[in-house]
């Protein structure tokens, strides 16, 4: 297929931190040892590729957000396991212990796999710090004009390394909320500088950042890296961050960071002039198969496609165990009241949108059941699985999937929410109808059918509970301004289903999430609300980093006080071969 499979090995960044040479064209004489030596551009280049996390925190989001419905509430009768033990603890947030080190999607494969790519980073930039005197302290131009032949890898390096960072702290702390409130939000550690050492103590007060901080940290590094960015450095752009997707990331961190001028200026670079023909052209796609459509979906060259991300995954396997799933809802009675699941198949797949019923025509052919059968859930192809054999006898080998971290669907939604903030009503809406146009939609979008999907005069599915001005926003939206918000929402809820971006609009707007569940060898249904301000929307550190000593993160705030961390450099970037599974999903 025209999508190669990114094979990413580690043994190498561990093995470069003693191995700088002086400059782009010293070089040793003798190599003391079998080290791979990092000392010409096109070496640093190679390195670079394999600082792209081949994790992803998509199940772990998705099942503590709104989007996945527990099938032993809403199927009656139905008493399912989980696939994963810590899948089950994930959906009722609580801390997630139950996994090995080799599971694919845990809190610990992601933490590991993110940092390990930032010490690639790091040795990257280390590297040409030895063969590029001085280019730490110049301009993005000055690095163009001294160092043209490890720019774009310098661009590259500072971008990634802010990016991980940005996912982390999204995933690990708080939600930014504002320069003052999260002052009071511990952030992550901000790792700049590669490990020469066996031990290195992060909870030192130098890695104890709070949000605001690491937010600065992350836009210090994307503002230097951005420029330099160069797509004629990529044999496959797609699997790198190029200049789209560069763009597109910026747009994401200020819209999060609520600078939306700036927003709207990445956004702008990234989507071109015509933002149409940037769009997944669904019209074209081939849906004689699920492959046919995932070879068409994952296309490199397609020009929606920003950035692709190979992962371990088995969120297919998971969505096939029927446990937990995008799912029609139910009403039950406990205790003499009355409780109503909510449709997460209306507000995604079937519900319609402002100027469409029912299902969006783009998916037709495309959306999927279990041979159970519809009741436990639908799926898009997207989540289908590609398998890489280790052994084929006995059909044991690697699950992988693919991630769209980066696309213009997103991007041109950031935008559209961005220029909302700024007053431009009629430019959001415009937004918004070159998406729903995009995926077929004929009619025409109006702030109308706007406020009238989005009413919530009543008990609206498609209207989530917000909190702005308790998460720090200086502007709170109302009125038609406030429909348009949750037409933003919503179309971002479809484009990145089973991404696990859903769960960062939730912690940005203090949506409040209720989960329905009852377990596999139990009868009675629990009821769990998460209000804005529960510690609980800060997922756990893995539980290995907490036991070598850097302090827990969930319910905390401010600074840390205490606690020896010298260990934890083995959970920051040791290398964690996945598990090799079956092909079978059963």
């Amino acid at each position: 297929m025209n999508t190669p499979f990114k094979y990413i090995y580690r043994s190498m960044v561990l093995a470069a931190a003693a191995m700088m040479v002086a400059s782009c064209q010293d070089k040793l004489d003798e190599v003391p040892d079998n080290r791979t030596e990092i000392d010409t551009p096109k070496k640093v280049a190679s390195l670079l590729t394999s600082g792209y996390p081949d994790n992803t925190p998509a199940v772990i989001c998705e099942l503590t957000g709104d989007n996945y419905v527990d099938n032993n509430v809403v199927v009656p009768a139905t008493h399912r396991d989980a696939y994963q033990d810590f899948h089950e603890e994930a959906y009722k947030w609580l801390d997630i212990n139950n996994y090995s080190l080799g599971a694919q999607d845990t809190p610990y494969s992601v933490w590991q796999s993110y940092y390990g790519g930032i010490s690639v980073c790091n040795h990257a930039i280390a590297a040409m710090k030895e063969m590029c005197p001085g280019i730490e302290t110049m301009s993005a131009s000055e690095i163009a004009a001294n160092y043209p032949e490890v720019s774009a890898s310098w661009g590259e390096a500072m971008v990634l390394r802010a990016y991980l960072h940005f996912m982390l702290v999204n995933i690990f702390a708080e939600a930014y909320k504002n320069d003052q409130l999260s002052l009071n939000d511990k952030g992550v550690p901000y790792v700049t500088e590669p490990e020469t050492t066996v031990y290195v103590d992060y909870g030192q007060s130098e890695f104890l950042h709070n949000v605001k901080e690491t937010y600065d940290l992350i836009e210090r590094d994307l503002v230097a890296g951005l420029p330099l960015i160069d797509d004629n450095n990529y044999t496959v752009p797609a699997y790198h961050f190029n200049r789209n997707a560069a763009n597109a990331f910026a747009a994401r961190f200020y819209l999060f960071k609520r600078d939306y001028a700036k927003c709207v200026h990445y956004a702008d670079e990234a989507l071109g002039a015509n933002p149409s023909a940037m769009l997944r052209k669904w019209s074209s796609m081939n849906k004689n198969t699920i492959n046919s459509c995932l070879l068409d979906y994952n296309d490199e060259t397609a020009p929606c496609n920003f950035m692709i991300q190979s992962t371990y995954s088995v969120q297919d396997r998971m969505l096939s165990a029927c446990r937990y799933a995008i799912n029609s809802g139910t009403t039950f009675t406990k205790d003499n009241t009355s409780y109503t699941v909510p449709s997460t198949y209306d507000i995604i797949y079937k519900g319609g949108g402002p100027n469409w019923s029912g299902q969006l025509s783009c998916y037709d052919n495309c959306i999927y059941v279990w041979g159970a059968g519809q009741q436990y859930g639908v799926w898009l192809f997207t989540v289908y699985e590609y398998f890489e054999y280790t052994d084929k006898i006995a059909g044991i080998g690697y699950v992988h999937m693919l991630y769209h971290p980066f696309t213009a669907e997103e991007t041109l939604l950031c935008r559209a929410e961005a220029k909302l903030y700024m007053g431009d009503r009629d430019g959001a809406i415009q937004d918004l109808g070159f998406w729903t146009s995009g995926k077929l939609v004929t009619s025409e979008l109006t702030l109308a059918n706007i406020t009238r999907k989005y009413s919530r005069a009543s008990n609206n599915i498609y209207c989530s509970p917000l909190h702005p001005s308790e998460m720090g926003f200086e502007k709170v939206l109302t009125g038609d301004d406030l429909a348009i918000l949750d037409c933003v929402l919503h179309f971002r809820r479809i484009e990145t289903m089973f991404e696990g971006m859903r769960w960062f609009d939730i912690k940005r707007y203090g949506i409040e999430v209720v989960h329905y569940y009852r377990g596999a060898n139990e009868d009675e249904i629990h009821i769990d609300t998460m209000p804005w301000n529960d510690p609980r929307r800060v997922l756990q550190l893995p539980k290995n980093v907490i036991d070598a000593g850097y302090p827990a993160n969930r319910g905390t705030s401010g600074a840390v006080v205490g606690g020896s961390s010298a260990s934890v450099v083995n959970a920051l970037s040791k290398d964690n071969e996945a598990t090799p599974i079956r092909l079978s999903n059963n």
